[in-house]
């Protein structure tokens, strides 16, 4: 017999991975730009709606709480119903509310439609994270893990250059709707990412991930493992009070504090 993770270790590090590695990098691209629109919209918005200090202030303010929010709501879904459907929900998400900001008719509708975007964003790190540990978990991966970084700069560089050409030219609806256009085409490759093998196993669906691992055997042109594919025991989930408990609250205050 074999686990999940003994089988992914078994097939190695190949095509699948470095396709997963640029789909998911991709990601940080599309996050980036969303979030570092409003940096580069609010002198043209505080403008049009001779708007207040604390009214541009409020904007990334109600983004990084939609981000908070639905970062818990989706987690939570996630868990449910798998990794792919809740990723591939979050990218339709925020191309729409994003492509909906460019038409905001008043600054109260910006605010919301915003928030709504910083919402869907927050359901990227669902597939990304998740990602990040299938290849961790091959050999050699490391130097592709230290890269992903360059993503999300990229994405700020991105949005930054177009802004300063785009604002001056046709106007920053405009920006707002070219900086919808990766999320758009990542949702375009999502038939090539697979649901997580691990997901499948949890919830005892453990066809479905042979199915998978075989998949990513079949893509990096090896074998897959000799036996059969082994569940794990299975193991109290995790719940929020965890995290305030006296073994684990140093750890848990640290981790905050740090973000």
């Amino acid at each position: 017999t074999f686990t999940v993770e003994e089988a992914v270790e078994t097939i190695g590090f190949g095509r699948f991975h470095i396709m997963l590695f640029l789909i998911m990098g991709s990601t940080g691209v599309a996050e980036a730009m969303e979030i570092m629109l409003i940096a580069v919209v609010s002198p043209l918005i505080r403008c049009e709606w001779q708007l207040q200090d604390w009214q541009v202030a409020l904007v990334t303010t109600m983004v990084f709480f939609g981000y908070m929010v639905f970062s818990i709501v989706l987690g939570l879904l996630a868990d449910r119903y798998g990794r792919w459907k809740i990723l591939l929900l979050s990218f339709l998400w925020a191309a729409y509310f994003s492509l909906l900001t460019s038409f905001a008719p008043s600054y109260i509708w910006f605010v919301f439609l915003r928030a709504m975007v910083g919402g869907g964003v927050s359901g990227h790190a669902q597939g990304r994270e998740e990602n990040k540990q299938i290849i961790a978990t091959c050999s050699c991966s490391n130097p592709f893990l230290a890269l992903g970084k360059v993503f999300w700069l990229a994405g700020s560089l991105l949005i930054i250059g177009l802004a300063s050409v785009v604002n001056p030219t046709i106007g920053w609806r405009w920006l707002v709707r070219i900086a919808s256009i990766p999320g758009i085409l990542l949702i375009l490759v999502f038939k090539f990412i697979p649901e997580s093998a691990r997901y499948h196993v949890s919830t005892g669906n453990t066809g479905a991930a042979l199915a998978t691992l075989q998949r990513i055997a079949r893509i990096n042109g090896v074998p897959m493992p000799q036996g059969q594919l082994r569940e794990p025991a299975k193991e109290r989930r995790g719940r929020f009070k965890d995290l305030i408990h006296s073994k684990y609250l140093r750890t848990t205050l640290q981790i905050w504090i740090i973000w």
